[in-house]
């Protein structure tokens, strides 16, 4: 540090300790805001969440959605010995008619169909035959999963577009369930199926588990805190502090309007995480405090003795983090910014609110000689020379386990396949919930719940033509016939189901006049029949789309449908040559997905890079040195590669959750090292490696250890999560921290020995 800036700091802090009061009521006018809009902040899950508006894909999507409506694809499935008698057709016609009042509820059942078809229905044993005749003289219905053995299902779209809306629909259709599903009920269950479930369960699950991440953190705060400093007023000073930096920090997600997703409540605890560290670190500074000097003297000198490492390592946090804004996903997009506005606020709040506590609360000191006794100064005595000794075993051992981790994540062409890649939302949820359950039981009996839609667009009037219907037709029939489509519906089914309602059957036409007829039919018949509205543009009639249902969820799987509808595309075009005039997109939920699927192994390369280039500069710019510097990220770079083999040795996928490791320790673990470094050069200043080291294990050690276990055991809470890709994350992370700590106190020294090519002083 500079002259100049040695003498600046001491008058910034004296001038902040005599403004105390002011300081602490300007906080405390700030509080009540940042609170309330810290709690308007929402939780939502769902699938257009996991995407930046700008992006192409999505932007087709709501395109698609302007011209054919929108909405999320569900179903309940009622499950009955014989789903055809009179009492289970009676409910679940009831419960049809109550989900057409809801309002962003669109149900469409076989059931409804028969209605329009007959003019009304009447749960009389006639009309419940007449059904049974009905949906059994085709298989339109059971090709589209609407009908089964034992079963009949509600298809229904909802239109909804927040979390706080898809769940109030949600629980009005669980209210219109109960009313009909009364003892002695006619149903083995009645099952609710689909994404728009899955994504309220989601939304629920993180909201109820937030208070018990952060009540564990508190506790584990107050243990840590009694533990290490044995004073009351110490712990207020902390938790006053961290209570400020998680208010603002929410806040500022509030007011910009942000929403919480999956790994939102990961924002919050990095942020609380950063600030009890960099609390720590200042005052294990303060509490060495030498008998002779003055408690005040020495507060401004502890503040400006940490004040270069501490903003370093915020900075560093910070920048690293805001790589993250380069991922297409929008999370973890958000999650970056946002957790990089939160250090600086914490950064801020650590240098003014914090000393003013310090001051207004006196908290008390030790002097120097008991705080830096036992553990760590046997360790400063024995450490320097083991890691001479075993210096090459140590950091040949560190970079041998590094090289399996990367391996273990990227693979080795021909020999290993990389780590695979977790999208499919359903995987994210309790394998032991119900729900999750009735989705694993049920899917080999209905046709899928993943959706792609296929648009294609043409001139005006192109939909209407003989030639063109006839040739969606067959691309409909290809379609179904692939492996991984579970039906296709597009509006030559519908046209098929009126035919079949007129008694003309459900076949396609194979003569040009029937067709002919056919085409005329449609042009009159769109105005008027919304079921038709959804697959033609009303006016023009220069647009359809056909809805492909599938079971794929993987990445992989996402591409081969897309390269397999673009396939038989080409075939049915070469087919029926008046196909040529329409272009087509596939968009929708399923797209979106494989999206999200491709910019996860991007986002961590490219982030990662970013946060290790930022880093290393910083290094590089506070401590004016590269080589060694880049030996400092040793620790960090060492424990994210081994936890990469641990995730690979025990079967744990990348997701949403664990691709944000590897930034997440970076950014953290790097103020160790940073604090480490500052120390070592203030011992190189003047003396050897060896008693430089000494040093610094004295002066940063016992915090080093302390800040780790804070950052473990704050992401530890995650480890209690009920989603498994929450779990994973936490135990992980805290596994990663643990390691990065082990890497500081060995192959750290280590490589410094080896770098400075000096030997120990005895």
């Amino acid at each position: 540090m500079h002259e100049a800036d040695r003498a600046l700091l001491p008058r910034v802090f004296t001038r902040v300790l005599a403004w105390r009061w002011v300081i602490v009521a300007c906080y405390a006018l700030l509080l009540p805001p940042a609170a309330y809009f810290a709690a308007q902040v929402g939780q939502d899950n769902s699938i257009d969440r996991l995407i930046v508006a700008s992006d192409p894909d999505y932007v087709a999507t709501r395109e698609f959605e302007k011209v054919f409506g929108g909405g999320e694809f569900a179903l309940v499935l009622a499950e009955s010995a014989d789903p055809f008698a009179p009492a289970a057709l009676d409910r679940l016609d009831r419960l049809e008619q109550a989900m057409v009042a809801i309002p962003g509820v669109e149900p469409s059942s076989a059931l409804s169909i028969f209605r329009r078809a007959k003019a009304g229905f009447a749960a009389t044993p006639e009309q419940s035959e007449a059904f049974r005749r009905f949906v059994g003289g085709t298989d339109l219905f059971r090709r589209q999963g609407l009908v089964g053995d034992d079963f009949l299902a509600i298809p229904f779209v909802l239109d909804v577009h927040d979390g706080a809306t898809r769940a109030a629909a949600l629980d009005a259709i669980d209210r219109a369930i109960a009313t009909i599903d009364t003892p002695p009920s006619p149903f083995r269950a009645l099952d609710r199926l689909g994404q728009p479930y899955v994504n309220v369960y989601l939304d629920e699950i993180e909201a109820r588990s937030a208070p018990v991440y952060f009540g564990l953190f508190g506790v584990f705060v107050v243990v840590l805190n009694l533990t290490l400093y044995r004073s009351l007023r110490t712990l207020f000073a902390f938790l006053i502090t961290l209570g400020v930096c998680l208010a603002a920090s929410v806040g500022y997600i509030g007011v910009t309007g942000g929403t919480f997703t999956l790994v939102s409540p990961m924002v919050p605890m990095t942020v609380l995480v950063t600030a009890t560290a960099t609390l720590v670190y200042l005052h294990s500074r303060f509490v060495d405090r030498p008998p002779e000097r003055d408690v005040d003297a020495h507060l401004v000198f502890a503040l400006g003795n940490k004040f270069v490492a501490c903003t370093a390592s915020i900075f560093a946090t910070g920048v690293g983090f805001a790589a993250l804004t380069v991922s297409g996903i929008r999370p973890i997009r958000e999650m970056g910014l946002w957790v990089a506005v939160g250090v600086g606020l914490t950064w801020v709040i650590a240098f003014t609110l914090f000393p003013s506590l310090q001051k207004i609360l006196r908290t008390p000191t030790q002097p120097e000689g008991r705080t830096s006794g036992g553990l760590f100064a046997r360790l400063a005595q024995v450490l320097p020379g083991f890691t001479y000794r075993w210096r090459w075993p140590l950091v040949g051992s560190a970079l041998g386990l590094s090289a399996l981790g990367a391996v273990a994540l990227l693979g080795l062409p021909g020999l290993i396949a990389p780590t695979r890649i977790l999208t499919d939302p359903i995987e994210y949820m309790n394998h032991e919930s119900r729900l999750y359950r009735d989705i694993k039981r049920l899917a080999p009996r209905i046709p899928g719940l993943s959706v792609t839609q296929v648009w294609l667009k043409g001139g005006i009037g192109s939909v209407s033509e003989p030639d063109v219907l006839d040739g969606l037709h067959h691309f409909q029939q290809a379609l179904e016939q692939d492996p991984d489509v579970g039906t296709a519906v597009g509006p030559t089914t519908i046209l098929r189901l009126i035919r079949y309602m007129s008694g003309a059957g459900d076949g396609w036409p194979d003569d040009a006049a029937t067709r002919e007829q056919l085409a005329a039919d449609l042009e009159g018949l769109v105005p008027t029949q919304p079921l038709l509205q959804r697959f033609v543009q009303a006016h023009a009639l220069a647009q359809t789309h056909l809805t492909v249902i599938s079971h794929v969820t993987e990445d992989e799987g996402f591409r081969r449908l897309d390269a397999a509808i673009l396939r038989h595309w080409q075939e049915a075009v070469r087919d029926h040559p008046a196909l040529a005039q329409l272009q087509i997109r596939n968009v929708g939920l399923t797209p979106l997905h494989a999206k999200m699927a491709q910019n996860l192994v991007p986002t961590l390369v490219e982030s990662f890079a970013l946060s290790v280039v930022v880093i290393f500069g910083t290094f590089l710019v506070v401590f004016r040195s590269g080589a060694a510097r880049l030996m400092a990220m040793i620790p960090s770079l060492f424990a994210i590669l081994v936890m990469f083999g641990v995730m690979r040795l025990v079967g744990i996928r990348l997701n949403i959750a664990t691709i944000l490791i590897a930034s997440t320790v970076l950014g953290t673990s790097e103020n160790d090292q940073i604090h480490f470094f500052y120390h070592y050069l203030e011992g190189r200043t003047d003396g050897t490696v060896e008693q430089a080291l000494r040093h610094t294990l004295r002066i940063a050690g016992r915090a080093i250890l302390f800040a780790t276990l804070i950052n473990a055991g704050g992401f530890l809470a995650f480890g209690l999560a009920d989603l498994p890709p929450m779990r994973e994350f936490g135990l992980l992370s805290a596994l990663a921290f643990a390691l990065s700590m082990l890497a500081d106190f060995t192959a750290l020294p280590a490589a410094l020995w080896i770098l400075s090519r000096q030997r120990p002083d005895d």
